[in-house]
């Protein structure tokens, strides 16, 4: 008699979510004694974000449920709004689902409410890249998924670290890397000819120099987003360098960093340098990242999957603050001269060798191997330790 497939529900909640949790899905579903559930929800449903959901089902992959929780307004009491939305709806879809263990990455309020929903319902929690250091109230969200988590699959020694200094069973800690660098790790060939195509704006020759940038809102201090996206603006259109801009994130502040894409588009309705993107597929926007000149923001994806190319990356502001960081980063503030600064130095410098930082790329094995057969439980307890751990599962 054969035993049933033991069920893994991943959780995606926006365009970055789902292309670490890509190789992840994939190895899954190549297991045969594990079956996939997916559920999407977040700005990975909203056609404004580029509604990566359909990227998911053109991969192949089952989307179980769609959760949609997000209030409109990009304030803080919105996002405080849809996590309580998030957390009705997640227990209606996982009720329903029944999953064996629930696998989510990273630090989104949107995990945050479907970790609250999985707890509490008794099932139990995998959680990928707990114990980093991050700014905004992103690594208040990441801690607290890390707390309600069972399992953890880290993706630096540092972090796992942390998490046992947090409380976290030893035995349930292994540090495995971040899934990307499987992705990066498999990257060929040039860059798509009409990879860009899809945005407005000037058009981008795929084959000369170019920079990407991505600039998210940070939380705690949305209110002067308007003057930190200028101030990047400013800078990038005193050197007019041919550039592809990914749409923010829907976080507090997003409208502010939106509004001044927006204004500068109007005001220069014969911009040559300048491209608007909503989003790309992962395949797309890692290898976009990896062909380009610079990674020009404040994104995790230029602090993280960048190390595993080399690609030269100017962190702007401090909402990264705290996080480990490869060779190829240096940091500025939120300053026309200072961003300008970095771009020239970083420019001139060139790309960087490869950092293993984040792991040697093979992840997505090494969680799938553990999620075949992690004892599920529901009662967590603190673990309490006397020395400084060095030494944690891998």
């Amino acid at each position: 008699m054969t035993s049933r497939k033991r069920k893994i529900c991943v959780i995606l909640v926006d365009r970055a979510n789902y292309g670490r949790m890509w190789p992840v899905m994939r190895a899954i579903q190549q297991e045969p004694e594990l079956e996939l559930q997916v559920i999407c929800t977040g700005t990975m449903l909203l056609e404004r974000f580029g509604k990566a959901m359909d990227q998911v089902k053109a991969d192949g992959f089952p989307v179980d449920a769609q959760v949609y929780i997000e209030l409109e307004g990009s304030v803080p009491a919105t996002m405080a709004k849809s996590i309580g939305f998030g957390v009705i709806e997640f227990t209606t879809e996982l009720q329903r689902l029944a999953p064996d263990i629930v696998l989510m990455i990273g630090d989104r309020y949107e995990a945050l409410a479907a970790a609250i929903s999985t707890v509490y319902q008794n099932f139990t929690l995998a959680h990928i890249q707990g114990g980093e250091v991050s700014g905004s109230i992103d690594e208040s969200a990441r801690h607290a998924i890390s707390k309600f988590a069972h399992y953890h699959f880290p993706a630096t020694q540092r972090s796992a670290e942390y998490l046992v200094r947090m409380g976290e069973d030893p035995k349930t800690v292994f540090n495995v890397g971040c899934p990307v660098g499987d992705v990066i790790h498999h990257l060929e060939g040039p860059l798509p000819p009409e990879v860009f195509r899809s945005g407005v704006g000037a058009d981008i020759d795929v084959s000369q120099p170019y920079d990407l940038v991505i600039f998210h809102p940070v939380t705690t201090q949305c209110e002067e987003e308007w003057a930190e996206v200028n101030a990047l603006l400013e800078a990038l259109d005193t050197l007019r360098h041919p550039t592809v801009w990914l749409w923010p994130n829907i976080d507090a502040g997003a409208d502010h960093i939106s509004k001044g894409l927006r204004i500068y588009r109007e005001r220069h309705p014969q911009n040559t340098w300048l491209r608007l993107l909503k989003n790309l597929p992962p395949e797309h926007f890692h290898a976009a990242l990896k062909h380009a000149r610079l990674a020009i923001g404040n994104s995790s994806s230029f602090v993280r999957d960048s190390t595993f190319m080399g690609t030269p990356v100017v962190l702007v502001g401090n909402r990264q603050e705290g996080r480990e960081t490869g060779r190829n980063l240096i940091q500025v503030p939120s300053e026309k001269n200072a961003i300008l600064e970095g771009i020239r130095s970083q420019a001139a410098h060139g790309r960087y060798p490869p950092d293993t930082l984040y792991g040697n790329g093979d992840a997505a094995s090494a969680i799938v191997k553990r999620l075949l057969d992690l004892p599920l439980y529901r009662q967590k307890r603190i673990h309490y330790i006397h020395d400084v751990l060095t030494d944690v599962g891998s």
